[in-house]
């Protein structure tokens, strides 16, 4: 994909509207609960200021609808930024008209400025054309550093592009294409790839597209019991598409001709109530889960079986955890398949995105993998092979 990079761009002196995610978590009293994302912009950030750009940033919070809601302000976000980059950050309560142009229309080379959330108009995810133009009057240049976000046609982060002299991807972006991209375009060999999450509707594009290059898939969350009621299997009262039953069978059996190894649970964690503290069995294999009982995560035999496979491979895709991770009793599956992977000292760990980020997060092995995503459904549909929107309408090269 050769679209210009930031370290295309000639800086000095420019106004550089940044696209950033600092779709931050917040806790009920507004604080930031977790800055990663506004971390992970400092590559980018360090060289607009070494390069003496004028830093105008732009980016949502939550889900306003369109409108003012104080509750998604980035006000706190500037304020968080300023103490990461130890230098101001200016703060304007809008991000289009007057009040913006004229505070941009005095920024010095290495100033920064956050603009109020986009989502404050529901022009931006209509991505109007208008909008759009109102956005890029006050840059020279565009730089997408929002790869969470890059899947969405919005008019943050596909419409201004289009009203720029130049626009081009921020050094976050450029690594999340290299790694989910280049990396996985001609992976070192045995290439695993680990899928967990609630719905194989939601995976079976990522499925198809990467038996095309796996040696190994290994499922785990709610998605193997559709594969194993697909297969004839009791799935009690689990977490089971049904009618993706079809869908299941087809995937597997394009694994046997491509001759890839197709792993499910051996073995599940089970339990008759979703709650911290209810009573827990494994089920053993080929023994299919009771009517009253409900799969929460893998059990022990079944980590034995996928740490032997993580511990073989050369590349390893990670994307959606092994069962509930978020209830403390349900979530030694997860956590021993993110050791596994933390012990492999030999290969390419590339974490994509979502729910597995907070699990190697929650497990403190974030440090220990290779790269990870920090887009969610950005990566998915990246993986699948489609076209970004927030990508397509960089500058070619």
């Amino acid at each position: 994909m050769a679209k210009l990079s930031i370290r295309d761009l000639d800086l000095r002196g420019k106004r550089v509207f940044v696209r950033v995610d600092y779709n931050v978590p917040l806790d009920d009293n507004g604080v930031i609960s977790d800055d990663t994302r506004i971390k992970e912009t400092l590559p980018t950030l360090d060289y607009l200021y070494q390069h003496g750009a004028k830093v105008i940033l732009a980016a949502h919070l939550g889900r306003p609808k369109g409108k003012r809601d104080e509750k998604y302000s980035l006000r706190n976000v500037a304020k968080k930024l300023s103490d990461i980059v130890c230098r101001p950050v200016a703060f304007v309560d809008d991000c289009i008209g007057e009040k913006v142009e004229k505070t941009v229309s005095v920024m010095q080379p290495g100033d920064t400025l956050l603009l109020e959330n986009v989502r404050f108009y529901g022009e931006e995810e209509t991505n109007d054309p208008e909008f759009s133009k109102k956005l890029a009057k006050i840059a020279d240049y565009y730089v997408n550093d929002a790869f969470g976000a890059a899947h969405r046609a919005h008019a943050s982060t596909e419409g201004i592009a289009h009203h720029v002299e130049k626009a081009a991807m921020g050094l976050l972006m450029e690594k999340e294409l290299k790694y989910l991209g280049d990396e996985l375009s001609n992976p070192d060999s045995p290439f695993i790839v680990i899928l967990g999450g609630a719905k194989v509707s939601d995976k079976i594009t990522v499925i198809d597209a990467l038996l095309e290059k796996a040696n190994t898939i290994l499922i785990g969350g709610a998605m193997a019991y559709t594969f194993k009621y697909a297969l004839g299997e009791e799935v009690g009262k689990s977490l089971c598409e049904r009618d993706k039953k079809d869908v299941a069978l087809a995937a597997l059996e394009k694994a046997k001709a491509k001759g890839v190894k197709f792993l499910l649970p051996v073995d599940t964690l089970i339990t008759q109530e979703f709650k911290a503290g209810a009573a827990t069995q494994i089920s053993k294999p080929g023994e299919g889960i009771p009517a009253e009982w409900e799969g929460v995560d893998i059990g022990p035999e079944t980590v034995k079986l996928y740490a032997a496979e993580i511990a073989q491979s050369k590349t390893i895709l990670w994307n959606g955890p092994m069962g509930v991770f978020e209830i403390a009793d349900f979530a030694k599956g997860t956590f021993a398949i993110a050791q596994a992977i933390a012990d492999n000292k030999n290969c390419k760990s590339i974490i994509g995105g979502g729910d597995s980020v907070k699990a190697v997060k929650k497990a403190k092995l974030k440090d220990k993998m290779t790269f990870v995503s920090t887009g969610g459904g950005a990566s998915l549909e990246f993986l699948e092979g489609k076209v970004l929107p927030g990508i397509s309408s960089l500058t070619e090269k």
